[in-house]
């Protein structure tokens, strides 16, 4: 029994000595890149209003905000469609993508994977990536990149435009053009600069 007694008192002295040992258990600090959204929405369909006239509609799954993050930005991982308004509401483009992001310092769309932008003039411009510049009202892209046209197509690796895709330039490219496109040296209405 004296034994047992020693025993349980051995016991109890090691399990107290063992709870005694404070240990913390904290995660690493979280670092500025890796913060989290400060907003995230579901389900968006909204409206976007310049000098209080409606002009944008968003539609995307999930929209994130994240001002931490230098720059700060909007992100739309699971995808985008974008529709652009005149005054009367008539839609005049409309832009889609895989995954976007919004640079709002900057005024800067950057557009990744199966871009699709249509103008209400028939134009179709595809690509793997588009950025949207509203500083300067344009748009450009440094991939390969197809622009289809009622009466053209063309294909190359980097494209510039302005906001309306009605003046445009096409580098390293190739594609089909109407004859008269090049009657008496006269330069195409849209600006198509091609090397060899």
């Amino acid at each position: 029994m004296r034994q047992t007694g020693v025993g349980v008192a051995f016991t109890l002295l090691l399990l107290s000595w063992a709870c005694s040992e404070a240990h913390e258990h904290t995660a690493p600090a979280v670092n500025p890149e890796d913060s989290v959204s400060m907003m995230t929405t579901y389900g968006v369909n909204t409206l976007i209003s310049d000098s209080g006239v409606i002009k944008y509609r968003i539609v995307s799954e999930q929209w994130d905000v994240n001002t931490v993050r230098q720059p700060s930005r909007w992100e739309f991982m699971k995808g985008i469609f974008f529709e652009q308004f005149d005054e009367q509401f008539h839609v005049q483009a409309y832009i889609q993508a895989d995954t976007a992001w919004y640079f709002d310092q900057e005024r800067l769309w950057k557009l990744r994977g199966r871009v699709s932008l249509k103008n209400v003039d028939g134009l179709v411009f595809t690509s793997e990536e588009l950025y949207w510049d509203g500083i300067r009202h344009e748009f450009y892209s440094n991939c390969y990149s197809k622009l289809v046209t009622p009466e053209r197509t063309i294909e190359g690796t980097y494209f510039r435009s302005d906001e309306a895709m009605t003046h445009y330039r096409v580098s390293n490219s190739q594609g089909s053009f109407l004859a008269e496109d090049f009657d008496d040296d006269v330069e195409p209405a849209d600006t198509t600069t091609t090397t060899p």
